[in-house]
C-alpha cells in the first residue's frame, strides 16, 4: 500500500516564520500549509493522511494553548508542536500535560523541530492505523447474524459450547456451527483472538446486542 503524504500545518501570524518553515519542511519532503490563525485553520479542509500542527503560542486573536484545548474538546487528535519566542515554565508544562509533542523556544535548532515533527507524524500514523483497524473490525462484525453475535458474546464470557446451548436453547452442534461462522467472518485465528475482538467491540457484557456498542 502506498504511503500517504504527510502534512505539516504551520499556524503563526508572522509571515516570515511561515515562509521560513515552509521552505525548510518542503526541502525535506513534507507537504506544508500555512495559516495566520487557528480560525483560518479550522475553516480549511484537512488532509486524510498523517499530519501535525506547528503552532505559535501567542497570536493576536487567539492563544495557542486555548486552541489546543479547543481541539481536544472537539475530538481532533492531531499532534501539536509549540513554538514561542517568550515562553515560560508554567506555559510549557500546561502544553505538555495537554499532550503537546514538543515545546520549542525561538530561535530553535532546525534539527530539533524536524525531530519533533517526525515524532508527531509517527504518533498520527499510529492513530490512523488504529482507527482503520477499528473500522475494519466493525465492518466484519456487521456481517454476523444476530445469533452469531450472541454466540460470539457468550464465547467471550468464557462459556463452553454446551453451556451456550443451554443458555440460548440450541443444540450443541448448532452452537458449534454459529461459533465457526463467527470465527470465519471475523477472521479470528483462535478463540482467544475472537475474545479479544469481542472485548474491543464491547461485547463482554452480560448480554450481547445486535450491534456493537462501540469500540473501546
Amino acid at each position: 500500500m502506498q504511503r500517504q503524504q504527510s502534512t505539516v500545518y504551520v499556524i503563526d501570524d508572522d509571515p516570515s516564520v511561515r515562509d521560513g518553515l515552509d521552505s525548510l519542511l518542503r526541502s525535506v519532503g513534507y507537504d506544508t500549509r500555512g495559516f495566520t490563525s487557528p480560525r483560518d485553520f479550522l475553516a480549511s479542509a484537512r488532509s486524510e493522511g498523517p499530519a501535525c500542527i506547528v503552532l505559535d503560542v501567542r497570536m493576536p486573536d487567539a492563544s495557542g494553548l486555548d486552541f489546543q484545548d479547543e481541539l481536544a474538546r472537539t475530538g481532533h487528535a492531531i499532534p501539536i508542536i509549540f513554538l514561542t519566542g517568550h515562553g515560560d515554565v508554567p506555559m510549557s508544562v500546561r502544553a505538555m500535560k495537554a499532550g503537546a509533542v514538543e515545546f520549542l523556544l525561538k530561535p530553535f535548532r532546525e534539527q530539533d523541530l524536524l525531530d519533533a515533527i517526525r515524532q508527531a507524524l509517527e504518533i498520527d500514523r499510529a492513530r490512523l492505523r488504529k482507527q482503520a483497524a477499528e473500522v475494519d473490525l466493525q465492518e466484519r462484525f456487521s456481517t454476523l447474524t444476530s445469533r452469531e453475535r450472541e454466540v460470539m458474546a457468550l464465547v467471550a464470557r468464557g462459556l463452553l459450547n454446551k453451556q451456550i446451548a443451554a443458555e440460548i436453547g440450541l443444540s450443541e452442534i448448532t452452537v458449534k456451527v454459529h461459533r465457526g461462522q463467527a470465527m470465519r467472518k471475523m477472521r479470528a485465528d483462535s478463540v482467544a483472538d475472537l475474545i479479544r475482538m469481542a472485548d474491543n467491540l464491547g461485547l463482554t457484557n452480560d448480554k450481547a446486542s445486535d450491534t456493537a456498542p462501540g469500540l473501546r
